[in-house]
């Protein structure tokens, strides 16, 4: 009999009680702070885009999408903030 795909790419399984669980492992990831805006859309993607949120838990991937929304949102305010300077004509010494 053929192994299953999982035991092909090198999974193994713990028996726990009369079932075989998978060992599953997230890879590590390095912990980036996410501030008010990426909590915020992450606020949003669990009420309002659920298979989007669990896709990025089962990937281990929502710190790093969570703080690249967060700079792409302080990069926008600070873009906001440079052009509204520069259409009041205002500078850092007035």
């Amino acid at each position: 009999m053929e192994k299953p795909l999982f035991e092909q790419r090198g999974g193994t399984y713990t028996l726990v009680g009369n079932y075989l669980l998978p060992n599953l492992i997230l890879p590590e990831q390095q912990f980036q702070p996410i501030g008010v805006c990426g909590q915020r859309h992450a606020r949003y993607l669990k009420q309002h885009h659920k298979i989007v949120y669990m896709n990025l838990l089962t990937s281990g991937k929502p710190n790093n999408y969570l703080a690249n929304i967060e700079n792409q949102a302080e990069n926008l305010f600070l873009q906001l903030v440079k052009q509204l300077a520069d259409s009041e004509n205002i500078t850092e010494d007035t």
